[in-house]
């Protein structure tokens, strides 16, 4: 058998994420393209006594109860998804920066920190944000780089706000608090959406034609009951998640499940 010790970690490492993406071009699911890349680089570097390690190391690993914390999180995010809530949110955003210069670059960030806030879902946040925002920039005339950046820089904002998936595994893999984790995390990414919405507004400052004004025919005139109401659902969830986790009235796991 090829002894991939010898390789070293450095080598190791880029074969190992060469082989991982190679897998996912094939169209194989994430799943088992992650668990092919596992059992092979174990077989390769620790030999055939590794195999016991793993399957009960993955075992341990989802029956931690905390870790069902995770389908609900995707559950909400699915809802947002199917609800409408998402593109109601995204509509009634759009009555604050109909004025301003890159407003609906800045309307972006603030409804991907509210999305976020909400699931804690990164891959779903991009695809509603790339299905609502994206179009709409790029028909206003928006710089197509700072269109897609925007984009993708917002729905990349799940990663570290809470109740970010990613900190739920890492905390469970690292044995760390997830709620530590959670309240570390929360001035850092909205440090991060702060410094991106403040990137936008300089740099189209220096550029105005990068974000055209719209004109009135542009924006959606979404009436103020609506307005409210689109704001009232969103805004209850992140209070009701993230103020119980906060406040210790709650752990992660019976949070996810309120909503």
């Amino acid at each position: 058998m090829f002894e991939l010790a010898s390789m070293g970690i450095g080598y190791g490492s880029l074969l190992m994420l060469g082989l991982l993406i190679l897998l996912l071009l094939t169209g194989m699911q994430l799943a088992f393209a992650t668990g092919l890349v596992a059992l092979l680089f174990a077989l390769g570097w620790f030999g055939p006594d590794a195999l016991p390690i793993v399957s009960s190391r993955l075992y341990s690993f989802i029956g931690n109860y905390v870790f069902l914390a995770v389908p609900m999180f995707v559950l909400m995010a699915s809802l947002l998804d199917h609800s409408g809530i998402a593109r109601d949110l995204f509509d009634a955003m759009a009555r604050l920066g109909r004025r301003l210069r890159g407003g609906v670059a800045i309307q972006t960030l603030v409804v991907a920190v509210i999305l976020a806030s909400m699931s804690g879902v990164i891959g779903g946040e991009t695809v509603l944000l790339g299905i609502l925002a994206l179009p709409q920039m790029l028909r206003l005339g928006y710089d197509r780089k700072l269109a897609i950046g925007t984009t993708c820089a917002g729905g990349a904002l799940g990663t570290m706000l809470p109740p970010s998936i990613v900190l739920i595994i890492y905390g469970l893999t690292a044995n760390v608090s997830i709620g530590d984790l959670f309240k570390g995390a929360f001035l850092p990414a909205l440090l991060l959406a702060l410094l991106y919405m403040g990137y936008v507004l300089i740099r189209v400052w220096l550029k105005p034609e990068m974000a055209p004004l719209p004109s009135d025919q542009d924006q959606p005139d979404t009436p103020a009951p609506n307005f409210f109401k689109a704001l009232l659902f969103p805004i209850l969830s992140v209070v009701v998640v993230l103020g119980s986790i906060y406040g210790g009235v709650a752990s992660v796991t019976e949070a996810s499940a309120w909503v």
